[in-house]
């Protein structure tokens, strides 16, 4: 693993940084693939929107990139880029003056099995809930404890995700995933305008399948109507797009857009 802090190879982040004392700050997860960070673009547009809600001053894009382009010396790999606020001394209130901190890590790809992609994943509620906050809705902001519990409820091979909720019963995401549910011959994906991430996948699927002449409806999805759904279909970064071959223990058929969206991805 390469890292750099604030531009130094193998630098330290103080202990007093926000980061660490708070969360106080966002991240990004970038696939690499064939030597390229994947939608860099997007993934430096959602960091820009969190800094801008969040009140943290931004890097140089220019600088990012640099960066980025530094720890990317595998053909295949990913890179996480952290933002914070900085340090601050103690107490909640930020400085208006705070120097944001920044960390850039390459990571070896993920051993995942083949067959997530050809035969599909199984999926389960979680009983953890995601409180709903409009003001950090859709942003990658570093406090990521509902989806660690929710991470730890199993251990075994019941099930390979879990779906959250929010304290309202509305279908939410996966702990690490956006979700598309095929309900009456529709995509439909959870609106994230109260809580969850806003994934850059999920722009790609939407994206791709609206030129597909197949578009995705955004709106709010109870818990009740997955149960109409004839096909469920997970998103993130690295994963590209998963099918579920099984909900909460009701098989589902496979969605053959995701080969199609797959073999789209590759080649970006």
């Amino acid at each position: 693993m390469r890292v750099l802090v604030n531009g130094r190879e193998g630098g330290a982040l103080d202990p007093a940084d926000r980061g660490l004392q708070y969360g106080d700050g966002l991240f990004e997860t970038i696939a690499v693939q064939g030597g390229s960070p994947r939608f860099l673009d997007w993934h430096l547009e959602r960091l820009a929107e969190g800094a801008r809600r969040l009140g943290l001053r931004l890097p140089e894009i220019a600088l990012l990139r640099a960066e980025i382009g530094s720890v990317c010396q595998e053909p295949q790999g990913v890179v996480k880029l952290i933002l914070t606020r900085g340090t601050g001394g103690r107490g909640y209130r930020p400085r208006a003056d705070a120097a944001t901190s920044r960390i850039v890590s390459a990571w070896p790809w993920p051993d995942r099995e083949p067959r997530a992609w050809t035969e599909g994943v199984r999926l389960g509620w979680c009983r953890t809930r995601l409180g709903r906050n409009p003001a950090l809705a859709g942003i990658k902001h570093l406090n990521r404890l509902e989806q660690v519990l929710a991470r730890a409820e199993w251990d075994d091979e019941r099930m390979d995700e879990g779906l959250m909720r929010d304290e309202q019963d509305q279908v939410i995401s996966a702990t690490q995933a956006n979700l598309f549910a095929r309900i009456a011959g529709r995509w439909v994906t959870p609106a994230l305008d109260q809580c969850g991430v806003s994934g850059v996948m999920r722009r790609a699927f939407r994206s791709w399948s609206g030129d597909m002449d197949d578009p995705v409806i955004e709106r709010a999805l109870p818990a009740s109507d997955l149960a109409a759904a004839t096909g469920l279909v997970l998103t993130n970064a690295l994963i590209g797009a998963w099918p579920v071959r099984e909900f909460a223990g009701r098989k589902l058929a496979l969605e053959s857009s995701v080969e199609r969206f797959n073999a789209w991805l590759a080649r970006q």
